[in-house]
């Protein structure tokens, strides 16, 4: 098929957050190896209904469905999924695939076939690949391992090309090795600065004809030497339809190209593990932590195979590289020191107000406008927000997260399994928070209460001080309340529970931390 334009760097926005990639994986797993024909979709995308991963209209227009669909416990029953179908006729069309449900299939699984976890089309088996398999493992672990999850990300990232034959560009590139081997010219340049890539430089690279990364980071640098740092989107806009050969503004809008492509260009190249944000979000650079394995991409990906065909290029996004699992960062760093000191930074310079408003957006699952905070998947953003509201309301404590982090000190993904997401040191008791936004009843007490009871024992025994443990999600179920009260009983354990408002109500009024034990 032939090409007629050079586009800007443009991944779908169907699947924004990363951690729903594993779900739609697995809604269509039980049908691997099947034959892909409507049928199959149909039951598909019955499962991704159910799974309350995509909600037509008509549910939020019916009271019982509505209902259900905002239920983490309550679940669409197979008549109910038949209607909702039924009644939500879908008007969109995708290449080789029928108009209607059938390509609504098609958009949400698209870039995970891009990325290579999947294999499918029209008349032929559908296929889960390694990294696929590999991504809905790591994901169903307890806890979820996320820094798994991170590396098959980063698997896919190194490997995507800007002219995949899923895609079809005149650009053609790498787009990650390419941007850290502009970052690496610029940062070896004792003219430039050493903060990376300024935000407004990004569209650059999103555009970039070739995978010519010398030539892109000479080009930055005219760019910088004409105006600085203070350039306009209009001056960055003409730039880049210089550069793609265009002057069709009606397709490539500025608004597109200078902001939304850049916050998604910035979001999956993130998922790598290998960027940080610096200068409050104005710059993306290298994260230091990772440098071992940025330094593997740049030198063995820079130069990549091209593929004709959809099958052999999503074989060889789907395969792992075994050298990445290996790649471990340096025990030498001291994660703990940059950690709380960016954690005590947004603690004072963010005011309470907007904490408790970030809070809430996360909770509800809004979309935070931050410069950095809506670069933070949702359930590590809850950690981070939770550790800097505890900073700021209870004086003398010492709060400690186990969220990882790149290094700005900046989240990166949940604490690890073992270990509570925060705990917090006073002179009078210690506490261990753990936030979730899993409001169904098995999720907080099989997968919560009872951990949290477990590991409360052993700190009480290790400590041999006064301790108690905080659980806080959107919304407390009953159930939950009970377990927690049980657990009271049962091993005189004591676990307070808070749903978001509770939790921002009380340690608003509270000073000491130990004063949620004393009033509860």
């Amino acid at each position: 098929m032939a090409v007629s334009k050079a586009k800007p760097l443009s991944f779908s926005t169907t699947i924004r957050n990363p951690e729903r990639i594993p779900n739609f994986l697995r809604c269509i797993l039980p049908f691997e190896g099947k034959i892909l024909t409507s049928e199959i979709i149909h039951e598909v995308v019955k499962n991704v209904i159910r799974e309350k991963e995509y909600t037509p209209m008509y549910v939020s227009r019916t009271a019982e469905l509505k209902a259900i669909s905002k239920s983490e416990d309550d679940t669409f029953s197979d008549k109910q999924l038949e209607k909702i179908i039924e009644m939500s006729p879908q008007k969109h069309k995708e290449a080789g695939f029928e108009y209607g449900w059938d390509s609504r299939f098609d958009t949400w699984y698209k870039m995970i076939k891009e990325f290579g976890f999947i294999k499918y089309a029209m008349g032929k088996p559908i296929t889960i690949t390694a990294t696929g398999h590999m991504l809905v493992d790591a994901y169903m672990e307890e806890p979820c391992n996320d820094k798994k999850i991170q590396t098959v990300f980063l698997n896919a990232l190194m490997k995507y090309q800007t002219n995949n034959p899923l895609r079809r560009n005149l650009n053609e590139n790498v787009p990650l090795p390419l941007l850290l081997k502009v970052i690496q010219y610029l940062h070896d340049d004792p003219e430039e600065n050493n903060a990376g890539l300024a935000r407004h430089e990004l569209p650059i690279l999103i555009c970039w004809r070739d995978n010519n990364a010398y030539a892109a980071y000479q080009y930055i640098k005219s760019i910088r030497k004409a105006v600085g740092f203070t350039c306009s989107d209009e001056y960055i806009y003409e730039k880049c339809l210089s550069i793609l050969e265009s002057d069709n503004r009606n397709y490539l809008k500025m608004e597109k190209i200078c902001h939304e492509a850049v916050d998604e260009y910035i979001r999956k190249m993130r998922m790598s593990g290998l960027l940080s944000l610096r200068g409050n979000g104005r710059f993306l650079d290298i994260n230091s932590f990772e440098l071992e394995s940025a330094t593997y991409v740049m030198e063995n990906y820079m130069e990549y195979p091209k593929f004709d065909e959809e099958d052999a290029y999503i074989d060889y996004m789907g395969t792992i590289d075994a050298k990445i699992l290996q790649i471990e960062v340096k025990q030498t760093i001291d994660f703990s020191d940059v950690r709380k000191q960016t954690l005590y930074k947004y603690a004072s310079e963010m005011s309470k107000e907007s904490i408790q408003k970030e809070l809430l957006l996360v909770c509800e699952k809004k979309e935070s406008k931050h410069n950095i905070l809506r670069f933070i998947n949702a359930p590590t953003r809850l950690e981070f927000l939770t550790s800097i509201a505890l900073v700021q309301n209870f004086k003398g404590l010492d709060v400690n997260p186990n969220y990882a982090v790149d290094d700005e000190g900046l989240p990166t993904f949940t604490a690890s399994g073992g270990y509570a997401d925060i705990e917090c040191y006073d002179t009078d008791c210690d506490s261990y928070f753990e936030v979730t936004l899993m409001c169904g009843r098995s999720d907080q007490v099989n997968n919560e209460i009872i951990p949290i009871s477990r590991h409360l024992k052993e700190a009480k025994e290790k400590r041999r001080q006064e301790s108690f443990s905080v659980f806080v999600a959107p919304v407390i179920h009953p159930d939950t309340r009970e377990a927690a009260e049980w657990q009271k009983m049962k091993s005189g354990v004591d676990i307070l529970t808070y749903d978001i408002n509770e939790f921002i109500e009380t340690i608003d009024k509270e000073e000491r931390v130990s004063h949620l034990l004393a009033n509860c």
